[in-house]
């Protein structure tokens, strides 16, 4: 018998405000995956493009897998991952999962808040740089207040069509500076320009994101999807696979053909990211781009302030309750770490790639977590994977291996170059 497992009314309004297939699309286009392309194609063209093909397959994979799991068990994640493997596994799945989530929120509030620091400046020249702080202090507190109130399914639906302006913008762009066939030829050949492992860790840290598969099964019963919508289920997990392709290579080909192919400088701060729309928005690319980054950046605020909450509440078997003093400390909490990158002033193009590429440490746990249950006969019968899909899910685990590996890397390399800085 397949239970369905409640969510409150908040939460539900969040997953509602779009389908599922468009869910992981609305994490791509958020700032963590703009900020990622952008960058990569204007210091790289499109020689990391291997990287997004696989990372955009391994995602299918594992929302097919998880995906499954929810419509044949009618079970959730981390409730599975404690009965299954352990209460230690659990809560160190969850603790990885939020604790990058909270990293990704401080790095999206700086890189918002300075977008409307960058337009506020297009009018008050003299405006002082410290206003950002009190920008995302302003950012926050209409999030929490709306999270408090249950006032939110409104605002979502206004924010979702501003970010789908900018992503419509990036893909019309594309007919006016596409790269070159040859650059899209030899960014199919895995290699890693100039050693640039963080970039590679970041680029599957936003496309290849954890939390997308642990709350999938949430996302999924919150539908209402049972066992009727099997097949259903599967085609969705391809178009967003797909969806989410599209729109990521669209955006590091808009760097590509905008910044890179002109001899421009690699971004580094969120006034050259604008370049990008120039040539199909010309004077309105600024407005355009920095319209699409804030409300990029506060729709994905309200998922990341709720995931403590909700994967506590996964691992409790309970219903998550907003009113709860728990679940306003925990966004509260939450709220106080999005907060740093302003208060220490950080470059938030940096920041914000850096705390991407955080996101990867985990899936190792998440795939090989899912490929076990996914295989029990005891939970799945005769829906358990199949050769291809445990084929998929085996190859997503070694590519989950490789770029945790590119991460430390990455990790190390910060870490030699801070030593030689402060020689």
């Amino acid at each position: 018998m397949i239970h369905r497992t409640q969510t409150p009314s908040v939460f539900h309004q969040i997953l509602s405000a779009v389908g599922p297939g468009i869910f992981c699309v609305g994490y791509t286009i958020g700032t963590g995956s703009v900020t990622s392309m952008i960058v990569a194609g204007s210091e790289h063209g499109m020689k990391l493009l291997w990287v997004l093909v696989f990372s955009c397959l391994f995602s299918g994979v594992l929302m097919e897998a998880y995906g499954r799991f929810a419509i044949v068990t009618g079970r959730t994640s981390i409730s599975s991952f404690r009965s299954e493997f352990g209460k230690k596994t659990a809560i160190l799945v969850a603790i990885m999962v939020v604790l990058g989530q909270w990293c990704c929120l401080s790095g999206l509030v700086g890189l918002s808040s300075y977008a409307v620091f960058e337009g506020i400046q297009l009018i008050w020249t003299t405006i002082d740089p410290r206003t950002t702080l009190f920008v995302a202090i302003f950012m926050l507190a209409i999030v929490y207040y709306c999270l408090w109130f249950g006032s939110y399914k409104r605002f979502e639906t206004i924010l979702v069509l501003l970010v789908s302006l900018m992503g419509l913008s990036f893909l019309l762009s594309l007919f006016f500076v596409p790269p070159t066939t040859v650059q899209v030829a030899e960014g199919l050949v895995p290699t890693i320009p100039k050693g640039d492992y963080l970039l590679v860790a970041a680029f599957v840290g936003t496309t290849m994101a954890a939390p997308t598969f642990i709350v999938r099964p949430i996302l999924l019963t919150t539908k209402g999807w049972t066992f009727q919508e099997y097949h259903i289920q599967t085609r969705d997990a391809i178009v967003s696979a797909v969806l989410m392709f599209v729109v990521s290579a669209s955006i590091m080909a808009c760097s590509t053909g905008s910044i890179f192919n002109m001899g421009g400088e690699p971004v580094k701060s969120i006034s050259d990211m604008t370049e990008t729309l120039k040539p199909l928005t010309g004077h309105f690319a600024t407005a355009i781009f920095l319209v699409g980054v804030v409300c990029a950046g506060i729709s994905s605020i309200f998922p990341i302030l709720i995931i403590a909450p909700v994967l506590l509440a996964d691992y409790r078997s309970e219903t998550m309750v907003p009113q709860k003093t728990e679940f306003r400390v925990l966004a509260l909490i939450a709220c106080f770490i999005g907060l740093m990158v302003p208060v220490l002033g950080a470059n938030p193009v940096y920041i914000q790639v850096l705390t991407q590429a955080a996101q990867v440490f985990v899936l190792p746990l998440v795939i090989g977590g899912i490929t076990i249950l996914i295989n029990r006969r005891s939970l799945m019968g005769e829906y358990r994977a199949g050769w291809l899909l445990n084929l998929g899910l085996g190859a997503s685990f070694f590519f989950s291996l490789l770029i945790s590996y590119c991460g430390i890397i990455a990790i190390r390399n910060l870490f030699y170059q801070s030593i030689l800085l402060q020689q």
